[in-house]
């Protein structure tokens, strides 16, 4: 049973789903522009929703740090920039492929 956990790293906008030590998968992401800047810190995946709507695209997994989560998005030009109000923007495609992964609880650090 593979032992998830997910690093979100901010200077290069990639998000990456390790298993024990070893990145598995890497994805790009879009993050907090410089006003609403993402939180770095290590946070855990609290809940997960399948169409949540909005601007949200095809899956939110909300962290434990309210109002902020990965999800999908409506906006698939946002990816790789700086743009979000703080959360962890994701293709449609991948954010479900990562969601079918973690499970809730599973651990997430965000570094500058």
């Amino acid at each position: 049973m593979p032992k998830y956990r997910i690093i979100v790293d901010l200077s290069d906008r990639s998000l990456y789903l390790l298993d024990g030590n070893i990145v598995v998968r890497s994805f790009p992401v879009g993050i907090g522009k410089m006003v609403t800047k993402t939180p770095t810190g290590e946070y855990t995946i609290i809940n997960k929703q399948a169409n949540p709507g909005g601007p949200f695209g095809a899956f939110w997994m909300g962290l434990s740090k309210p109002h902020y989560g990965i999800h999908g998005t409506n906006d698939p030009a946002s990816i790789g920039r700086e743009v979000s109000l703080g959360c962890i923007r994701m293709h449609n495609e991948d954010v479900l492929q990562l969601s079918s992964l973690v499970p809730v609880r599973t651990r997430v650090t965000i570094r500058p």
